[in-house]
């Protein structure tokens, strides 16, 4: 199955449009065991999970021995939910070929964030991943992003020219995406009008302040879909992870609907 048909899969069996971003903190001592008992309490909540891999690179060999034992116990428990592994990758050809091969043949994750700053050609490695699901950085959800990302060139601010490109000329595959910040909701509705019923990964719900309503008016697609709402600390680190998660997946669907 592709990343997509897997996505779909899991939205429609689970009836959920919201992702866990597993990102333990340096406070953590058994990234495994904590990302477990998440996993464990929320997988017939969500649609996927995305483990940020700094958190896992922070603790050294061990760290990334917690983040492949992550993701293969989702697989291995989940009957098919997707990891997107938020790496943020992108560099020339040559190199992005040790990330291709770290992401997709050692972790064994089924999708991965990658940084087009390089441009297409150089993430042309990660495109030619059929089965995968490449999630291309946008309109971040960062107080800075618009720095560079709003910067005009051609009349249009960079970041439409990258949602453009992800749209038409790179997604030969039909296995692009886009992230795009819940905290920047005009930017949103704008990407959408541009890659039509494409996914859009949307961070920034949660302790970073996005609007979840603003964000389900102005991104949903024609077929009220195409939206991965990824919230992590304030489920996470929540009291109760099982309730939040619930009371978060049912709040989406209301809003949606």
């Amino acid at each position: 199955m592709t990343f997509q048909q897997k996505l779909d899969s899991a939205i429609l069996k689970n009836n959920s449009l919201l992702c866990i971003n597993l990102d333990p903190d340096e406070k953590t001592s058994d990234l495994f065991e904590f990302n477990k008992k998440i996993i464990d309490e929320t997988h017939g909540l969500v649609c996927c999970y995305k483990p940020n891999s700094a958190f896992y690179e922070a603790q050294g060999a061990p760290g990334i021995e917690a983040l492949k034992r992550t993701i293969d116990y989702i697989h291995r428990v989940t009957s098919g939910l997707p990891v997107i592994l938020d790496a943020k990758r992108g560099d020339i050809g040559n190199t992005n070929r040790g990330y291709v091969r770290y992401a997709f043949e050692y972790l064994n994750a089924d999708g991965i964030v990658v940084n087009p700053y390089m441009g297409g050609e150089a993430l042309s490695l990660f495109f030619d991943q059929k089965e995968k699901g490449i999630v291309v950085m946008c309109r971040t959800s960062n107080p800075g992003a618009g720095e560079l990302q709003n910067l005009i060139s051609d009349g249009k601010p960079l970041f439409q020219h990258v949602a453009e490109k992800v749209a038409t000329a790179w997604n030969k595959n039909g296995n692009l995406m886009v992230v795009v910040g819940a905290t920047y909701p005009e930017e949103l509705q704008k990407v959408r009008e541009i890659v039509g019923d494409m996914t859009i990964l949307v961070p920034g719900i949660g302790a970073q302040g996005g609007d979840l309503e603003k964000t389900l008016k102005v991104g949903l697609n024609s077929k009220k879909a195409g939206l991965i709402i990824a919230v992590g600390r304030s489920i996470i680190y929540s009291e109760n992870v099982k309730k939040e998660t619930e009371k978060l997946r049912n709040q989406i669907n209301l809003l949606k609907s």
